[in-house]
This record gives structure tokens, C-alpha cells and sequence, in this order.
């Protein structure tokens, strides 16, 4: 629990504790004037967090740095990295160590982190892991995106550079760069550099059946003769066309 000494030297810098009864501050750590602390917030070690900064319910950082006008949203995880001014964080966002958010970064719900460095004003704003990864400036990490960092016995390093776009569900198998102003296309499983200004797609090709789901309706609402012993074989199948089963295509 705080104790009333550190309370009091938090409210005299300008500090707003709004439930010090359910707020855990260890000694060591500082806050500046103007930050907001919500409840159920947990500041451990040699954590400094800077001024103007919001850091809402059921939030844990240890070992890190803040800068100001920093929002962390609610129940996010902050371990031994780095936060630079303006960012915001969550909700339910994970930053492992040595992680490093510059400038004006966001990262958003189901984020994870990991000995990565997101630059300035780059975003990845959903169900993302980024591992082991060096993120220029400016870059859109789509959502369900995954850096691949681990082959089973080594970790594998991630470079994206200034500018660049991936797309949503992407993976991005290390090691492996996207140049800068570079496009991952959605969906794309990177295994090769992507060149700056480059297009990189690597996904099956969509192939749509005309008239499918009809016949796979008429197939299943047709009767089924009773104590037929063939009545397995007339069951409708759930191949599609030309052997192909309904989530098939290529």
C-alpha cells in the first residue's frame, strides 16, 4: 500500500491519486506534476513517469519510463521498457522488456511488445505481436499482424522501415525487412525483403464458384430414405466442386 509519506509527497507535486486506498507506489518511484493516477494502478521499482500523463485502472509498470503526456488505458502490462512522450498504450496491451515506444506511438488493444522499437507516430492499434523488431517512422501495423521471430532455437530480428503499410493478418517471418513506403498486402506471409516502394503479397488466389451454395442447399435439404443402408452414400458431401471443400480455393 502507499504509504502516507509518499502520498503526501505525490499530492504536493501535483499529483492526482484518485484512490490512494487501492494505489501500490514503491518508494523509488516518481511522478510529475499534473498526472492523473486511477485505482488499482501498481508503479514498482525505478519507474518514472513524467507530467500530464493519465494512467487508468488496473495498470502495472515496473522499471520503465514515461515521458509526458503519456495515456496508459486500462489493465496494460509495462516491463522494463521505454515510453516516450505523447504516446498512449492499451487497453490491454503488453510491453516486455526492452521495448521502446517513440514519440507519439500508439499501440492498442491485444498489443504485444516485445524488445521492440516502434518509432514516431507509428501505430499498431490491434491483436498485433511485434518481437524482436526495429519499426521506422510512420508505419501502419494492421491488425492480427505477427513478426515470427523464433525458428525453435534462435530469435530472428524484424526490420520495417519509415513509412511503410502492412496489412491486416500478415505474417512477417524473420529475419526479414520491409523497406521504407513499402505495402504488405493483408493476409501475406512474408518470407523475402520487400524493396522500398514495393508491393509485397504472398497469398493463395480467391477463385469463386457461381452457383455452389444453391446446389450445396438442394443437396442438403434432399430426403433421406429411411432404413436405407445406402443412406450414408447419399449424404451431401462437403467437398465443393471439383473436389473442393467449401473454405478451399486456389
Amino acid at each position: 500500500m502507499v504509504h502516507q509519506s509518499v502520498i503526501d509527497a505525490l499530492l504536493a507535486a501535483g499529483v492526482t491519486l484518485l484512490d490512494p486506498r487501492t494505489t501500490f507506489i514503491d518508494e523509488g518511484v516518481t511522478i510529475g506534476a499534473g498526472t492523473i493516477v486511477h485505482p488499482g494502478v501498481t508503479l514498482e521499482g525505478r519507474t518514472r513517469v513524467g507530467a500530464r500523463c493519465r494512467l487508468r485502472s488496473w495498470v502495472r509498470i515496473a522499471d520503465s519510463d514515461l515521458g509526458d503526456d503519456v495515456i496508459v488505458n486500462d489493465s496494460c502490462v509495462i516491463l522494463e521498457s521505454r515510453v516516450d512522450d505523447g504516446c498512449s498504450v492499451g487497453p490491454f496491451a503488453h510491453l516486455r522488456p526492452g521495448s521502446h515506444m517513440k514519440r507519439g506511438a500508439h499501440v492498442g488493444n491485444y498489443v504485444e511488445l516485445k524488445k521492440t522499437v516502434l518509432g514516431e507516430g507509428s501505430k499498431a492499434s490491434h491483436l498485433t505481436y511485434l518481437g524482436d523488431a526495429a519499426i521506422g517512422a510512420n508505419v501502419n501495423i494492421g491488425a492480427g499482424t505477427i513478426t515470427c521471430n523464433y525458428d525453435g532455437a534462435r530469435k530472428h530480428p524484424t526490420t520495417i522501415g519509415d513509412g511503410a503499410f502492412v496489412g491486416s493478418g500478415s505474417q512477417l517471418v524473420a529475419p526479414v525487412a520491409v523497406g521504407e513506403s513499402a505495402y504488405v498486402a493483408a493476409g501475406s506471409t512474408i518470407t523475402e525483403d520487400v524493396p522500398p516502394g514495393a508491393l509485397g503479397i504472398a497469398r493463395g488466389r480467391q477463385r469463386n464458384v457461381e452457383g455452389w451454395a444453391a446446389r450445396r442447399r438442394r443437396q442438403t435439404e434432399a430426403p433421406v430414405p429411411a432404413h436405407d443402408s445406402s443412406a450414408s452414400a447419399s449424404q451431401p458431401s462437403l467437398r465443393g466442386p471439383e473436389g473442393g471443400s467449401p473454405a478451399e480455393g486456389s
